[in-house]
């Protein structure tokens, strides 16, 4: 993930764990030169072996490099890339500075952008404000309009934070519904609070107030599962329900922090510094400047291994008997600062919502990755849940007091459903 202005953005979310990167260079003007650009796109793409390489950037906020600069970017990588391969494009963005000029260049040259977006506008703005403490929903809501208007290729990247936590069915609906989209990417927002009360470096084992919690967090994925899997199973894509078909279905990780070692979410920054992980943009995990040693040796060193087999290696032995780790793999490391039960360091912070959420879809997982592999679609999982609750209303409508309840609880119906 390059980004060409590092932490530098022109909105300041009070969650964002990268404004603060700004002290990690100080007096910098923050803008990738005309020679780390080449030199990371030359380097990057030759270094490749396969056929297609995905050019990724990030920021702070990358538009304010300003459009020539992305437009030499393609010129580069059709200058530099070796001969058949194929170059894609990816940026997040906060979407604020894209006008039509923008959207034309990010369609031809076949862009896929990320728009940050938090849900409606009293959850947006509870956190996602300007330099002058303005909400932003109106212009981010512009941009998407815009975007769909030129045809450019987007999704919408949703934190899931303290604001917009207890509204999942209300978030969900809204890009559904409303912003008419259909990728959606999901992502907590863990804060940890360091010594010195900021949240610039990944330590500490408390959180701030605007993180989600654990519990939260599970229900969060659960309330947006039950929706999605009985109305939106194949024009709905929601990333941590793709990585858990992926996950059950025995074909990889489709998120870096399901997998089980780390190392293929490299961050570049704005003067060619290398660092292990986007999350961990610190002194303790740079890797090196690619102006000064040849990306392919920073990534290859024993300082990327070690970092990457680390994810793997130091899981506490809770995680690693634990029954969903085939799909967990403990997460981040980010978020690895608590205690397990018999008070082993290294659980992950998010772990009791993750084994709800995990332990909650397993019966519908199954049924989805079987119907796949007898060479039907995924999408028939819909009319299969229909029909098993239509089976158990119609036995819940005859149910006596004392019959033992058809949702198999175990409960006697009065205690059970027939509550009330």
């Amino acid at each position: 993930m390059a980004k060409p202005t590092g932490a530098t953005c022109n909105l300041n979310c009070t969650y964002c764990f990268f404004l603060e990167k700004e002290r990690l260079y100080p007096g910098s003007a923050f803008r990738m030169s005309a020679e780390v650009l080449e030199s990371y796109i030359s380097q990057y793409t030759q270094a490749q072996r396969v056929p297609e390489a995905i050019v990724a950037w990030q920021g702070g906020e990358p538009t304010l490099m300003g459009l020539d600069f992305f437009r030499r970017s393609v010129e580069m990588a059709a200058e530099h890339a070796p001969p058949g391969m194929h170059v894609t494009y990816t940026m997040q963005t906060n979407g604020t500075l894209l006008d039509d000029a923008w959207c034309e260049f990010l369609r031809e040259s076949g862009f896929l952008v990320g728009l940050s977006i938090d849900g409606p506008r009293e959850l947006h703005d509870a956190y996602r404000r300007d330099k002058g403490g303005d909400g932003t929903f109106e212009r981010v809501e512009r941009a998407a309009r815009l975007m769909q208007r030129h045809k450019v290729d987007f999704n919408v990247l949703c934190t899931v934070n303290a604001a917009n936590a207890g509204h999942p069915l209300e978030v969900y609906r809204f890009f559904r519904d409303e912003l008419g989209v259909e990728w959606v990417q999901l992502i907590p927002i863990v804060e940890r609070v360091n010594s010195d009360g900021s949240t610039l470096l990944q330590e500490g084992d408390t959180v701030t107030d605007r993180s989600v919690g654990p519990a939260q967090w599970g229900d969060f994925l659960i309330s947006v599962f039950d929706e999605w899997v009985r109305r939106d199973v194949g024009r709905m894509f929601v990333n941590f329900f793709e990585a858990a078909a992926a996950s059950w279905a025995g074909v990889g990780a489709a998120m870096c922090i399901f997998d089980e070692t780390c190392g293929n979410a490299l961050a570049l920054e704005h003067n060619g510094d290398l660092y292990t992980c986007d999350h961990f943009v610190e002194p303790a995990y740079l890797l090196g400047n690619i102006m000064e040693t040849p990306m392919p040796e920073l990534v290859a060193s024993e300082k990327m291994r070690r970092f990457g087999e680390d994810k793997r290696d130091k899981l506490p032995r809770w995680c690693r008997e634990c029954e969903v780790l085939f799909a967990c793999r403990g997460e981040c490391p980010k978020n690895r600062f608590t205690l397990t039960p018999h008070g082993e360091p290294g659980l992950n912070y998010l772990c009791a919502g993750y084994k709800a959420f995990f332990a909650y879809i397993d019966p519908v997982m199954r049924i989805m990755t079987d119907l796949l592999k007898s060479g039907r679609y995924a999408d028939e999982i819909m009319g299969i849940l229909a029909e098993q609750e239509e089976v158990e209303q119609k036995a819940l409508a005859h149910a006596g007091r004392n019959d033992p309840c058809p949702c198999g609880s175990g409960r006697k119906f009065k205690h059970c459903h027939g509550r009330g």
